[in-house]
């Protein structure tokens, strides 16, 4: 079938469309039947599928105001600042919005230029920052090269990342480390960079789960140079490292900006947001901020985010992740000791899972296919043979279960 629309990061031959026709929980419904959906969409479905709390707050917004200026205000969008103010660290006190995450990486990134009088930025090779210039600029995986030449600036550096191997053995790998992004920062000039911007946990490029004190690293290195910490919590928030934004998960020390999306309306609607340190923020109140976009705080995704964060709140779904994160290894560990030959690697962290796989190109294609008869979705990294796991918070263990059970089947398959 010919359709009048494209098909994002595939030539149009390729592409395998699927038609969801609606769900519920960790289900969602095609023509071939219930999938379980064990990727929670692109990453934004935390709150699974079908939450007629989530239905009934955007029919409320919708009938009480839907049309709005970038400056204006209504009671909604306060709200929402406030509450995501309050989950931040002490100090935090500005909200910036978003219709996504690329654009609130990128006015992350234009507000530590604006504020640092600086323009250079350190990201890692294996990261994904957005799909626009700016933000693909940023990202280090194969979705930049064909774009380049991108803006002036952007570095990039190894990064530094815990794998289980089959029985429980630990090696740290990327062959970066903290010591390589101040070293990097050195060699840049003198306090010469505006940001570092980085995932707590890279997740479509495999759920690369940094050692201990890496996080904390980053932060004293940031203010030895004078540079902004930019922690891309856009896949990492609302519980999917089973805390509230994620970087809590990976150390004690607080960024200066902390960038959100996806998860932030449970996928309900479009929104973004960046949370601001006072120190920085106050700079703009004599200072001209140079962002800002049509439909900034559109009151569609501002109140769908007002409700999903009610939802997080009263349901306790950040405290059932980080509660769920223990059975999901187990899981994750015990197929890989049951596959040590073919699952050589393993990470996890909250919600977040990921094992690479050893086998040739043909079996891989015949695993991909297996995963498709088996209704289940998930993330494949092709460059890598890596599949990332990222469950919506309402799963329950049996589920979990049954994902693993169905991920084994289609590896079973691909190898007879």
């Amino acid at each position: 079938m010919d359709f009048p629309y494209f098909f994002t990061w595939t030539a149009q031959r390729a592409a395998t469309p699927i038609a969801i026709r609606g769900g519920k929980g960790v289900w969602f419904e095609t023509e071939e039947g219930l999938w379980l959906d064990f990727g929670s969409l692109s990453y934004q479905a935390n709150l699974g599928h079908g939450s007629e709390r989530m239905v009934r707050a955007i029919q409320r917004q919708c009938e009480r105001l839907l049309l709005t200026l970038p400056n204006g205000i209504y009671p909604e969008k306060e709200a929402l600042a406030r509450a995501l103010l309050e989950k931040a660290p002490s100090g935090f006190s500005k909200v910036f919005f978003t219709l996504g995450g690329a654009e609130a990486v990128e006015n992350a990134v234009k507000i530590a230029r604006l504020f640092t009088g600086r323009y250079k930025t350190i990201s890692r090779y294996r990261s994904y920052h957005g799909a626009t210039l700016g933000a693909l600029a940023l990202s280090g995986d194969y979705r930049r090269p064909p774009l380049e030449p991108l803006g002036p600036g952007a570095i990039h550096v190894l990064d530094c990342y815990v794998s289980r191997l089959p029985g429980g053995a630990q090696s740290i790998e990327g062959g970066g480390s903290a010591d390589a992004i101040a070293l990097t920062a050195k060699l840049e000039g003198p306090r010469s960079i505006a940001a570092i911007v980085v995932e707590p946990v890279p997740g479509q490029n495999g759920c690369l789960v940094p050692p201990p004190g890496y996080w904390d690293a980053l932060r004293r290195i940031a203010d030895a140079e004078g540079a902004v910490l930019i922690a891309d919590c856009v896949l990492n928030g609302f519980g999917r490292l089973g805390t509230y934004y994620g970087f809590e998960a990976v150390g004690e020390a607080a960024p200066d900006i902390i960038v959100l999306s996806k998860a932030l309306t449970g996928g309900y609607a479009p929104l973004g947001a960046l949370l601001v340190h006072d120190r920085i923020a106050r700079h703009f109140d004599d200072h001209v901020l140079y962002a800002g976009l049509t439909f900034y705080g559109h009151p569609l995704g501002v109140g769908a985010a007002l409700e999903a964060v009610r939802i997080y709140e009263e349901e306790g779904l950040i405290q059932r992740a980080s509660e769920l994160a223990k059975p999901f290894a187990s899981l994750l560990h015990a197929f890989q000791d049951r596959w040590p030959e073919l699952v050589p690697k393993t990470r996890a962290i909250g919600l977040l899972g990921a094992f690479e796989l050893n086998m040739k190109q043909e079996a891989f294609e015949r695993f991909v296919k297996s995963l498709r008869a088996e209704r289940i979705h998930l993330h494949i990294n092709h460059g890598f043979r890596t599949v990332i796991l990222a469950p919506p918070l309402v799963i329950h263990a049996h589920e979990l279960e049954e994902g693993f059970a169905r991920i084994e089947r289609a590896l079973l398959a691909s190898v007879q």
